[in-house]
């Protein structure tokens, strides 16, 4: 069973960025589908960027112009550059690949 393990989450204000990056035990090669989700506290979890092996992405339309989602086979690791972060943009951060391997999250805080 293949491993996702996401990073990079933490405090920060609003305003600042900050880059998620996943990887997977088995590499990122053999999967064309990546997504990032977000669950904010007492809300369901949202898609927030989708990604596939033909470079299209999509973007829910509060990150859109601000998150970029993108794949660096070298690294073997799939990203979420945020940047403009705000409050609202809190939550836990979830790497998916293959449309079904999903990682344990990780926090992002967005401080007023």
């Amino acid at each position: 069973q293949v491993h996702i393990e996401e990073s990079g989450g933490g405090l920060v204000q609003a305003g600042g960025s900050l880059r998620l990056s996943c990887k997977a035990s088995w590499g990122i090669n053999r999967f064309n589908a990546m997504a990032w989700y977000r669950q904010a506290p007492g809300k369901e979890r949202e898609l927030v960027a989708r990604g596939s092996g033909s470079r299209e992405t999509t973007y829910a339309d509060a990150v859109k112009g601000r998150f970029t989602i993108y794949r660096d086979n070298a690294a073997k690791r799939v990203y979420l550059q945020m940047n403009s972060l705000k409050p609202e943009d809190t939550g836990v951060y979830f790497c998916v690949m293959g449309n079904v391997n999903w990682g344990q999250g990780t926090q992002v805080t967005v401080l007023p």
